[in-house]
């Protein structure tokens, strides 16, 4: 009998419940009589979070390196390169003895408003799921695991921990599921994070179809589901479904309703082996792979970050080939940030960098001496213009032959917890950019930005490199750039829209208090704006570089397709500039005429080529049955649709270069009847106003209401916020309020304290149960019949409820 059969068989009921929950924030459980070891987890995704002290989950953690963040890392479209930070980080976390990395993160970017966006790949599935493969790859060839999140549709960070998100299961399966099927297929992760928010009417915790059907039977993953933390709702529930591991570690009898669940037959005991099987799996694999006096080489792992973070840069712009600059170019770098870089988002994924390189600073190291000049340009805050700092710029770029003006969003706009309000950049940086150009037309713009923002001065500018959060390196990365020791190659993973009014969820994000309605379906991000063919900003998969590229002679490893075959596709590329360079080759399919309704393009396939000048290479790319396939809620199952389909080989989705076409013969013996859907979404309209009809003809049912009404019943799950109307509700805000005011400190405007007022007013009545403490799910359920004027019932129940946490 193996090790973990033998100590499966030794544990009792109640020590088997307790390893479904954490002995505290960051580690599991032991069992010291059987050698069961407590493992340690920790937030990432791109660098290691361990904090310093456990119990403060948004203190200050321990140096690591800080590498680019997933928007930056998805756009060097280079599957290599992050493998290759994974397992960096893995290295990280070897040093640190930590065993599980809680990332990365394989979300969708629904909109560019979500405030986490820049923890998250892109709006296409395809592209994050191989993104996220490779992270884990890299991390876990460490013998360290990662927790592969948020699973799923967490797309919003608004009411997250509540949220119902109501979507048609052609865009569920198509679009926010097939990202995470991608990397758990193609790479294993020890473990999937289950998220907070509810998928039509279930909480992701609780939900049997996505944790057991879909992640364990059909996708085969091995590994364990745990909660994001403070995303358990019912323990008992959530077990039956297949979540495993409840984090973190509280004091709330969650383990022993599992024991009792047990005992009075409402939960086999072979369900909680099962449970109790794959973590004891999981905790002896990561004991295993402990390297106790491993350490890793920060110079070397700070060289990489520098790398990373020139791969994920995209030049957006380059009229008249202004960049790169020579060494002896006279140029006034304009704007805070170059030398007070905002270079990574805001919450759980904060990292505390061993190093911080300054873009100033690595400019200087680049350029002729006394070729540079400064002007801070905009205030820290940056809301208002500021006169005599722009009049400063405005002379310094008069004085230079070139104007470099770094500017971005501050930290304060992209925070966990917190939605973008809008996409503008602080109005005093748009002043400054405006003014800048006026006074030198030959002005680069420098972005900061962890998603997309509005550029009302595009026009006015020369050259535009979009660098992302780029991490610690990021300012030598740019640096690298600007002065042409590198050779950009990024390609944006997510559309630039004109305005925030012109993405497809602008009128349903972030959704009323208690529903989000995803009516745009397949249609996100250059889904809908090359289907609807909307002007945007930036196309979808766009990038620039200092030399130039010809595509040509397109071939088919066949035209007519039988019985799922595969397909290859081959073409040549060359580089026809002057230096080396790489060429992301993006292949998208277009079903010509399909009875369901469906986008114009959609991405399969993408290859990233590195060319000297002059040099041609033959790229090939392999799509398998799937690239043709669209879900059929019908029979719950994926299949293609007999036809002819184009295959688009392009430089972005808007830069088509090649085309050719193949035909896709039935499968002998499978009927094909896909549903065509509502002629709405066959003719989508452009400004993507969807009526509520149409939906719920999709749906194939009515929709929940979207908002919380007066004199409705309270719940478990009802906010602080919405429970003003009753007075102990709002004896309880002010609770909150003391808590968290105590936890903020004296400035109220920092990203955390954000984070935590957003939790203050948005949390579920449930998250009392963080606070430890002997809080239970009886004892709040006690509170709400109290809340909800029943207050005989709810003294009985808290009565019960309090006798039982003593016992």
């Amino acid at each position: 009998m193996d090790q973990v059969k033998d100590t499966l068989s030794q544990l009792t009921l109640e020590e088997k419940a307790s390893l479904c929950s954490g002995r505290d924030m960051w580690h599991t459980k032991e069992i010291e009589r059987l050698g069961v070891p407590s493992i340690m987890l920790a937030d990432g995704p791109h660098g290691l979070r361990k904090q310093t002290h456990p119990d403060d989950p948004l203190g200050e953690s321990v140096p690591a390196t800080c590498f680019p963040t997933a928007s930056a890392l998805a756009a060097s479209w280079d599957r290599a390169l992050i493998q290759e930070v994974g397992a960096a980080l893995g290295e990280e976390a070897l040093q640190e003895g930590v065993s599980i990395i809680l990332g990365p993160g394989c979300n969708i970017k629904r909109s560019p408003l979500c405030g986490r966006n820049f923890e998250y790949f892109s709006e296409d599935p395809y592209l994050s799921g191989e993104m996220a493969t490779s992270h884990i790859r890299g991390v876990q060839s460490k013998g360290i695991g990662t927790a592969l999140k948020h699973f799923a549709a967490n797309n919003q960070e608004r009411r997250r921990m509540s949220i119902n998100a109501v979507i048609d299961e052609r865009a569920l399966h198509e679009i926010y599921l097939r990202g995470f099927e991608i990397a758990v297929r193609g790479a294993q992760p020890w473990a999937v994070m289950s998220a907070y928010n509810q998928i039509n009417g279930t909480f992701c915790s609780e939900n049997a179809e996505l944790l057991s059907d879909l992640l364990k039977r059909k996708w085969g993953h091995e590994g364990i589901v745990l909660t994001d933390w403070g995303a358990m709702n019912q323990r008992v529930k959530a077990m039956h479904a297949g979540c495993e591991l409840e984090m973190p570690g509280l004091d709330n009898g969650n383990d022993a309703l599992l024991t009792a669940a047990v005992r009075e037959g409402r939960l086999d005991e072979s369900n909680l082996n099962r449970a109790v099987e794959r973590l004891l799996t999981l905790i002896f694999r990561a004991q295993e792979n402990r390297r106790p006096g491993f350490t890793y080489h920060p110079e070397a792992h700070h060289a990489l970050a520098r790398r990373a973070a020139a791969e994920g840069a995209v030049l957006l712009k380059n009229s008249s080939g202004l960049l790169p600059l020579e060494r002896d170019t006279r140029v006034a770098v304009v704007g805070r940030f170059a030398k007070e870089p905002r270079f990574q988002g805001a919450g759980s994924s904060y990292i505390n960098p061993t190093r911080l390189d300054h873009a100033y600073d690595e400019m200087e190291k680049l350029a002729a001496p006394n070729s540079l000049s400064y002007a801070p340009g905009y205030t820290p805050r940056g809301d208002l213009a500021d006169a005599d700092l722009i009049c400063e710029a405005m002379k310094a770029a008069r004085d230079a032959e070139v104007a470099v003006v770094f500017a971005g969003l501050p930290e304060r706009y992209e925070v966990e917890g917190l939605d973008r309000e809008h996409m503008r950049l602080p109005r005093g940086q748009n002043d400054l950019i405006e003014a800048v150009a006026a006074s030198n037309p030959q002005t680069v713009v420098v972005l900061s930005n962890g998603s997309p923002v509005e550029m009302p001065w595009v026009g006015r500018v020369s050259s535009i490199l979009e660098g992302y959060l780029g991490g610690q390196a990021s300012g030598g990365g740019v640096a690298d750039i600007l002065y042409g020791e590198f050779n950009p190659g990024g390609k944006l993973p997510e559309t630039f829209p004109l305005r925030q009014e012109d993405n497809p969820s602008y009128q349903h994000f972030p959704g009323g208090t208690k529903t989000v309605e995803y009516r745009e379906s397949l249609y996100v991000g250059y889904r809908f704006y090359d289907s609807v063919k909307k002007d945007v900003l930036f196309p979808f998969g766009h990038g620039l570089s200092y030399t130039t590229f010809e595509y040509s002679r397109l071939s088919f490893s066949a035209e007519t397709l039988r019985d799922r075959e595969p397909l290859s596709v081959s073409l040549q590329v060359r580089n026809t500039g002057a230096i080396t360079g790489a060429e992301v080759v993006q292949l998208y399919v277009h079903d010509v005429e399909s009875t369901a309704f469906c986008p114009q393009k959609e991405l399969k396939g993408f290859e990233k080529v590195v060319l000297q000048p002059g040099q041609a290479a033959e790229v090939c790319i392999n799509l398998d049955w799937r690239a043709f396939a669209c879900y059929d809620p019908a029979v719950k199952a994926w299949g293609v649709e007999p036809g002819e389909f184009d295959i688009l080989i392009g430089a972005s989705s808007r830069d088509i270069r090649l085309t050719g076409r193949v035909t896709v013969m039935p499968v002998e013996g499978t009927p094909c009847a896909f549903a065509s859907g509502p002629a709405a979404y066959h003719s989508f309209p452009e400004d993507a106003d969807v009526l509520r009809e149409d939906f719920e003809a999709l749906l194939g049912r009515t929709l929940p209401p979207a908002e919380f009404t007066s004199g409705e019943a309270y719940t478990i799950n009802t906010s602080i916020e919405d429970m003003q109307n009753s007075v102990l509700g709002r004896l309880l805000g002010r609770i909150m309020k003391r808590r968290i005011d105590a936890m903020i400190g004296p400035d109220p405007d920092t990203p955390n304290a954000l984070l935590l007022q957003a939790v203050a007013a948005e949390a579920p009545l449930r998250t009392f149960m963080m606070a430890g403490n002997g809080i239970t799910y009886a004892l709040l359920e006690g509170l709400v019949l109290l809340i909800n004027g029943k207050i005989w019932p709810g003294l009985k129940a808290l009565f019960a409820a309090r006798k039982a946490v003593r016992r």
